[in-house]
């Protein structure tokens, strides 16, 4: 193999690597056409209902193609933080991952189907925990 050759796999290897990396997502939990489906694609046996989760969003929305809602997890050492729309076609909606550093804080703006409960789980050393919040939907967001 001469040198060009060499450096051709080498920038090869340094292209792709970032994207098999990224290509890495949690296939089974975000197919998944149920809640419970979503919930053993995380790996969630059991979770524990915490009151140090804090959901803020609207109890009524007009329209659930744009739904804004905040997270904030007050649970020492939050690793992740996952949003679960039960009666969406696929209920899981997002899985944040955070470094230990990070503050386990989350804005976005989901879509839902229909009138639901929103489920937010979040993993703080290797357990989850769960706090619901009922959104009524006027029109639904999802087709």
């Amino acid at each position: 193999m001469n040198r060009r050759d060499m450096l051709k796999a080498v920038l090869a290897l340094l292209v792709l690597a970032p994207l098999q990396a990224l290509a890495a997502w949690n296939r089974k939990a975000f197919e998944a056409e149920q809640a419970e489906g979503a919930l053993q694609g995380l790996g969630v046996e059991s979770e524990q209902v915490s009151e140090q989760i804090e959901i803020i969003a609207p109890q009524f929305a007009e329209n659930g193609a744009v739904i804004q809602i905040e997270i904030t997890s007050r649970i020492p050492n939050t690793e992740s933080i996952a949003i679960i729309a039960e009666k969406n076609p696929t209920p899981l909606i997002a899985d944040f991952q955070f470094t230990p550093d990070a503050e386990p804080f989350v804005i976005t703006r989901i879509k839902m189907a229909e009138t639901a409960d929103i489920k937010v789980l979040v993993k703080a050393d290797g357990r989850y925990f769960s706090a619901t919040r009922h959104i009524e939907v006027a029109i639904g967001g999802c087709g």
